[in-house]
């Protein structure tokens, strides 16, 4: 086994900084792919280390346990989805810059792998709520928190009428962007029209924006 900082092929020296990032996504793949087939319970770090072909302890050093190694699968998987600039920084009109993110958000949902992952902690839940709280921080919490940063912005709140309840936008745009989705957990093998599902998030966007836009 050998850690992930270390550069493969070499014998001795600093590892580049290319190499250590090669590894640790080649270690997140690892993960996810343990995860959604074994469920989060029944999948132990030494399993993890094993097919990823790093030492337990590299895990410990770089993600501080199996908790922090689900969060940083999760924010590696926003990564990949989300390609705008940050919402903190992004000057666009409110309505351009929702936009963007609703269908990175609903891509990001939808995926098959994030339905899989959102499966298994719906089935370990109860049994495992460190499942649920780690779920939970690494990926919906942090989404409504930068949701709750951009919405309350003075230059963004003064684009929407002055009587909305800011503080409840996050949640309300989430249920917007997710929609049907709770049939997608009941009926696994339900076939959605991609055309449909994006004509159907755009109509939902538009009471969204009825809502909150002078």
């Amino acid at each position: 086994m050998h850690d992930v900082a270390e550069c493969c092929g070499k014998a001795a020296g600093r590892p580049k900084a290319a190499d250590v990032e090669a590894r640790t996504q080649e270690l997140l793949q690892v993960a996810t792919a343990l995860f959604l087939k074994n469920g989060y319970t029944k999948t132990s770090l030494e399993s993890i280390a094993r097919a990823a072909h790093v030492a337990v302890r590299t895990i410990y050093v770089k993600f501080g346990g199996k908790e922090g190694l689900l969060s940083a699968v999760l924010a590696a998987k926003r990564h990949k989805f989300f390609r705008s600039q940050p919402m903190e920084t992004d000057m666009r009109p409110l309505r351009e810059v929702i936009d963007d993110f609703a269908h990175q958000m609903h891509d990001l949902m939808t995926s098959p792998e994030a339905v899989d992952m959102q499966r298994i902690v719906l089935a370990e839940a109860p049994t495992n709520p460190q499942l649920a709280e780690a779920f939970w921080n690494g990926g919906p919490r942090k989404t409504r928190e930068m949701l709750s940063g951009y919405f309350s912005r003075p230059n963004v709140r003064a684009q929407m009428r002055p009587d909305v309840p800011v503080e409840i936008l996050p949640c309300v745009l989430m249920s917007t962007i997710g929609g049907e989705q709770f049939m997608t957990f009941m009926h696994p093998h339900r076939v959605v029209d991609p055309d449909k599902a994006k004509r159907d998030l755009e109509a939902r966007l538009e009471l969204f924006y009825h809502g909150i836009l002078p």
